[in-house]
């Protein structure tokens, strides 16, 4: 969200927020609507609306007349690209704000980012003690006398470590429910102030938690972003610390039964945590304010007569990116329960949970380097497969079958094998070749197939090459340059790298989004064939044959450079179109579009077919 948006949500929200009243404590109830009701849109404004060291202001975007270059219906930025909320493609922190950056269609958006090493969706999962899984979450602390301090959306360079101080002082504990990679702040394993600090959390003996990789309302998200959300936190505080967490809170205490996300977080073995003390301090983040957080905490942790000697316990909520919070409220908090003499403490102590059951082991740390994951950005192009007649060139490597997918002209090989694969051999072009998903005796394209592999017209009116938005579509995706079936030795697999999952540690299964494993995610409905099996179990099976295996061979047939001049906004390809001359733009960008953007004559650019100046 942009510190401009921010501003409107808070004024929004006003009223609600005045409501409070300072003089009286802020209580809030056991019941979990008390807490789910709260506005999504006033959290966002008040949390991120006051300027700080990362969360600078930004901005406004000039005013643009121009149609969107990027989102639903239009396509995808060009690589490494973010892709704003208002749908324009660009690389400053305007247009890479996360939460808000338009993932789907931006490559270079912040939740596109995926942590170095390999990925822990393929850790057990094992629940143990006492403590529940997922479902309606955690409200409050078992244990009497205790008031567990909890931090989120941290860590900050600077407030977090004073916070850490503050708690030797008074020899207190607290948990950290850390975020990867928002509100511009940079990713945690990647920036050594972020990396010291978590360190620090855990050899003091915080309690480290997660509070996602980017913040998502993690009810309004699918089922594989959830995850995603939470394996790429895993994955960088294992780069960190050597472990990940069993405890969450998901953001804007959003995560509900109905959109899946309860079970999600029990099958992925987290203890969802709230709160029944909220100090609101991310609303009240000034001098002239914070004494409301301060005398909400105190008013709730002794509403009713209630006292650390008569049992009472408490699950409070702070945030650490906010000055105030870290240079006022922190330390009145720490005192305050001295005084009365209750103790500070982890969540997990709180609820009786030995430290031992509060983190899984992990391994595969990898080193200081991040990417953007290729087979992500590839999942979310708008632009439909290639079509060739009737039939849509493959995008998995399978071809005949149900999905009818044509071989020709795709990355895979031209010949559609009689078992159902794509590839180059004699094994996918001999005997048994299916002539009518591909080319059979040969994989050079016959002439009289040719034809028909030529590219759909995208629109038969051409488009401006200023603001042509295909420089980034996926579906012309490089072909994968690793050694043809080379087993996955990092978790990954297909996208550039062209590793299979078969006989991988991490699972048979290729997942949609190039990832190895063998839970139901990976080998279901969705699993990527042609890198790995999809039996549902994650076993090989056996009656994939040699010939079955597809190959990533770099024989297939090289585009034919006819040097005509586009038609229909593509380059190079089966075509063989070049961009020079064309009414699109003369670049042609490394996914095969013609175009004038940086995405289309900068890196990448294929200068066979086109200019890239």
């Amino acid at each position: 969200m942009h510190f401009s948006t921010a501003l409107a949500a808070v004024a929004a929200v006003a009223p609600l927020v005045n409501a409070h009243g300072s003089p009286l404590p802020k209580i809030v109830g056991l019941n979990p609507r008390d807490l789910k009701a709260r506005s999504v849109l006033s959290n966002l404004g008040a949390r991120f609306a006051e300027v700080h060291e990362f969360a600078k202001e930004s901005k406004p975007l000039k005013a643009r007349q121009d149609t969107p270059e990027c989102g639903q219906g239009v396509g995808s930025c060009a690589a490494g690209q973010c892709c704003s909320q208002s749908g324009y493609c660009g690389n400053d922190d305007d247009y890479c704000y996360s939460p808000g950056c338009n993932y789907a269609y931006g490559p270079g958006c912040p939740d596109n980012a995926v942590p170095a090493g390999t990925n822990t969706s393929s850790i057990a999962r094992t629940k143990v003690g006492s403590v529940a899984y997922g479902g309606a979450g955690i409200y409050s602390c078992v244990k009497a006398g205790t008031v567990a301090l909890t931090y989120d959306d941290g860590p900050q360079k600077v407030f977090t470590a004073h916070i850490l101080d503050l708690m030797d002082t008074y020899k207190a504990k607290a948990t950290f429910f850390i975020t990867g990679n928002n509100i511009n702040k940079g990713q945690i394993d990647l920036t050594p102030e972020y990396i010291s600090v978590i360190k620090r959390m855990d050899t003091a003996g915080h309690q480290i938690a997660s509070h996602t990789w980017t913040h998502l309302d993690m009810s309004a998200v699918s089922s594989f972003d959830r995850k995603n959300q939470m394996w790429k936190n895993e994955m960088a505080l294992r780069n960190i610390v050597g472990k990940i967490p069993t405890y969450m809170r998901p953001p804007y205490s959003s995560c509900t039964a109905a959109s899946g996300c309860e079970k999600d977080m029990a099958d992925l073995g987290y203890h969802v945590t709230y709160f029944d003390v909220d100090t609101d301090d991310y609303n009240q983040d000034s001098p002239s304010q914070i004494q409301r957080s301060k005398d909400w905490f105190k008013g709730n942790i002794t509403a009713g007569g209630a006292t650390a000697a008569g049992g009472a316990k408490w699950l409070d909520i702070q945030h650490d990116i906010h000055e105030q919070t870290a240079n006022n409220l922190t330390e009145y908090m720490l005192k305050t329960l001295t005084d009365l003499g209750y103790k500070g403490v982890t969540v997990g102590e709180c609820l009786g949970d030995p430290v031992a059951n509060w983190y899984r082991t992990a391994g595969g740390a990898g080193t200081a380097s991040s990417s953007v994951s290729a087979s992500r950005s590839a999942t979310v192009s708008s632009a439909a497969p290639t079509s060739t007649g009737t039939k849509k060139v493959t995008t998995d490597a399978t071809c005949g079958g149900t999905n009818q997918y044509t071989c020709l002209g795709s990355s895979f090989g031209n010949c559609c094998s009689a078992s159902g694969w794509c590839g180059t051999t004699t094994d996918y072009c001999g005997t048994g070749c299916q002539s009518g998903f591909g080319n059979c005796g040969s994989n050079v394209i016959s002439s009289s197939k040719a034809a028909s592999s030529t590219p759909k017209a995208a629109s038969s009116t051409p488009q401006a090459a200023t603001s042509t938005p295909k420089a980034a579509s996926s579906t012309k995706a490089a072909t994968p340059s690793a050694a043809p079936g080379k087993v996955s030795t990092d978790g990954t697999c297909a996208g550039t790298s062209g590793f299979t999952c078969t006989g991988s540690s991490f699972g048979n299964c290729c997942s949609a989004y190039g990832w190895c494993g063998s839970t139901t995610d990976h080998c279901g409905s969705t699993c990527n064939a042609a890198f790995g099996t999809c039996s549902g179990s994650g076993a090989v099976s056996s009656s994939k044959a040699p010939v079955a295996t597809p190959t990533k061979a770099s024989s297939a047939a090289a585009p034919v450079a006819t040097k005509k001049a586009s038609t229909d906004g593509s380059c190079a390809g089966t075509a063989g179109f070049t961009c020079t001359g064309s009414t699109f733009g003369n670049c042609c960008s490394q996914y095969g579009w013609c175009g004038s953007t940086t995405g289309h004559c900068g890196t990448g650019c294929n200068k066979s077919f086109g200019t890239c100046t």
